[in-house]
């Protein structure tokens, strides 16, 4: 799944492009978005997007100045610059420095959706790299998950403390590991902690015991957990 940012200082563009399109059926993702370019290259090393919707026209840094820095980063990065008919001629003027594609407003669903899937074509001609970088996504994945059995016991354990360990933004990691491996972060700590806590219960080990067993010392937050994954209370289990 390829990752998108959007780059608009308007909200309410933002907002329309991210609940018009249908992004999981064109195989992409929207992973982040930024309200001006000076903030999108603070965060476009977090976000890593394949594909970049950009507005010509923003405040301190603009769409072409953003698509200069970006394309020098990211040489195969895919860039879609959102300009108003009046600017168009000036936008088309930029190719030269790696603009693929050009959307003029007011936006078009179609449009839109046709600019994508250009862009996903030409992605798809480039497989080595991209490939490489969701094999490095799994391996990451691989040793959280082992993180975690190793250290489900600590309270602190939690969606921040991973992605701090292992250099991750919090949100993008939430989100890649979802759509990855299908399951949350939160959800994996969750099963771990329960599936000992199933042992526990199975050896006759009080509950107050068994929840500070599996990191999660308030016996009464426990009871609530272990219900819901199991289905019945700790002492009918």
């Amino acid at each position: 799944m390829y990752r998108v940012m959007i780059i608009d200082d308007e909200k309410p563009l933002r907002n329309l492009l991210k609940m018009t399109v249908p992004w999981e059926e064109l195989g992409l993702e929207v992973a982040g978005e930024a309200a001006s370019g000076i903030e999108a290259i603070h965060t476009i090393d977090e976000i890593k997007p394949h594909i970049v919707f950009v507005d010509i026209r923003m405040p301190f840094m603009n769409g072409i100045e953003f698509a200069k820095l970006a394309k020098k980063r990211y040489k195969n990065i895919r860039i879609i610059i959102l300009t108003a008919f009046d600017e168009f001629e000036y936008a088309r003027t930029c190719i030269g420095i790696g603009v693929t594609e050009y959307l003029v407003k007011p936006l078009i669903k179609q449009d839109i959706i046709q600019a994508c899937e250009k862009v996903i074509s030409s992605l798809r001609e480039q497989e080595p790299e991209l490939e490489t970088e969701s094999t490095e996504l799994f391996t990451h994945f691989d040793k959280m998950k082992e993180y975690i059995k190793r250290n489900y016991r600590n309270s602190e354990l939690n969606l921040t403390a991973i992605a701090q360990e292992f250099g991750f933004n919090a949100s993008y990691l939430s989100r890649r590991f979802k759509a990855d491996t299908g399951m949350s972060i939160i959800d994996y700590i969750t099963k771990c902690r329960m599936e000992k806590a199933k042992e526990c219960a199975r050896q006759k080990m009080l509950m107050y015991i068994t929840a500070k067993e599996v990191g999660i010392p308030d016996p009464n937050y426990f009871g609530k957990c272990f219900k819901k994954y199991t289905g019945i209370a700790y002492s009918e289990f």
